[in-house]
């Protein structure tokens, strides 16, 4: 059966895609994790600072860096719930399947971005 004639991954490939989010679902979490403790320790400012100026420089560059954090922080856990939200559709069997033209979504484009619901040709008609 060639890939234009089948409708649905079989339940093997299903389970190799499902063990591939697994453990993409874990390593974001574990780099999530990471983030947060970086947010939670940028803290701590010593005050013996006698220049003012030094110190609102400081203060500015941890800003930034807290910005940078916090927005790695939340694309992480949007990855994570997309992910998640793959698993379901795994389990509700429209994984694979593009959401735009009903066609199945090719194999290495899985692989690549397990978590899509768009086929190259759909992702490149809406640009």
């Amino acid at each position: 059966m060639s890939q234009t004639e089948k409708t649905r991954y079989s339940e093997s490939e299903l389970q190799e895609f499902e063990a591939l989010i697994l453990d993409k679902i874990s390593k974001a979490k574990n780099e999530l994790n990471e983030l947060k403790k970086s947010l939670n320790k940028g803290g701590d400012s010593g005050e013996d600072i006698t220049n003012n100026s030094t110190k609102v420089l400081e203060d500015g560059a941890d800003t930034l860096e807290k910005e940078n954090l916090n927005q790695l922080a939340a694309r992480q856990q949007k990855f994570i719930t997309n992910l998640e939200n793959a698993l379901i559709r795994i389990k509700n069997g429209t994984y694979g399947i593009c959401v735009d033209t009903g066609n199945l979504i090719s194999k290495e484009r899985l692989m690549a971005v397990p978590h899509t619901m768009h086929s190259i040709a759909a992702k490149l008609s809406k640009k």
